[in-house]
């Protein structure tokens, strides 16, 4: 067994966990943004829902990317 061979299930795992963090951490900060704004102009849910659809996009795009250059070998 070669040494790629025996990595992988750690290289996978790590891949996982950075996906997992790029998509939380976005949508988390997207959520925080907008009731941060929603609070300061006073208008309940609307800037709640764009941060989320703002968080979610942000981190569909950083987890293609991940998996883009995952897959690439480098």
């Amino acid at each position: 067994m070669n040494r790629d061979q025996e990595n992988r299930p750690f290289r996978a795992m790590a891949l996982y966990s950075t996906v997992l963090a790029q998509l939380t951490g976005s949508m988390i900060a997207g959520v925080f943004t907008g009731i941060a704004l929603d609070k300061y102009l006073n208008t309940v849910p609307l800037f709640l829902i764009i941060g989320l659809l703002g968080g979610l996009s942000a981190g569909i795009y950083a987890m293609l990317r991940t998996i883009q250059q995952f897959n690439s070998g480098d």
